[in-house]
């Protein structure tokens, strides 16, 4: 009796230790996901400084990434294939990263693109409403010109604002289309 009694007390000690790691478990689980969050966050304000920083980026390149865990996905559109290795290069400097993948494409040399981008800037970038954009350091409209057709990338303040940049690229005389992907700031 009494040795039924001493299993019987170690095995409810025993439920209940497996409780109390389960639910130190179940605890932990949030301040991890925090943990993680946070360093989600830090990877990427580090991967925009780098990309900001870049020497030769300019209005007329689109730099996006993506992070998968440790690894940073690059895309975009350049028109020096200087940004493109300064871009990897940069990235794998942060602290964290552990694999860069370039999907980065450097669009080919044209006499008719780089006039069109020269319309395009002007058009943009010389309407009243949308000259602030043009005075930050990193300008928030980029334009894209590929093969005559011109996209734009980036963010601006409000739709009006989106609008405007769109009817000014499609006034651009020899493109032979435009697409605005701008996004409004705050909308997603």
């Amino acid at each position: 009796m009494k040795k039924n009694l001493i299993v019987k007390s170690l095995g409810i000690a025993a439920i209940a230790f497996g409780l109390l790691i389960s639910a130190a478990g179940i605890a932990a689980t949030p301040a991890a996901q925090k943990d993680s969050q946070a360093g989600k966050d830090t990877l990427q304000r580090e991967v925009v400084h780098q990309l900001r920083m870049l020497n030769y980026y300019t209005v007329f390149d689109n730099l996006a990434y993506g992070i998968d865990g440790n690894r940073v996905i690059l895309e975009g559109q350049v028109t020096n294939p200087e940004v493109k290795s300064e871009a990897v290069a940069a990235v794998k400097s942060v602290p964290g990263v552990t694999d860069v993948q370039d999907n980065i494409k450097v669009l080919p040399v044209s006499n008719d693109d780089d006039r069109i981008r020269r319309a395009a800037y002007r058009a943009i970038y010389g309407e009243p409403q949308l000259s602030k954009y043009g005075f930050q350091s990193v300008q928030s409209i980029h334009i894209i010109v590929e093969n005559g057709h011109i996209t734009l990338e980036g963010t601006v303040d409000s739709q009006a604002d989106k609008n405007i940049a769109g009817i000014r690229a499609n006034s651009v005389p020899g493109a032979f289309s435009s697409k605005n992907n701008l996004l409004v700031r705050g909308e997603r």
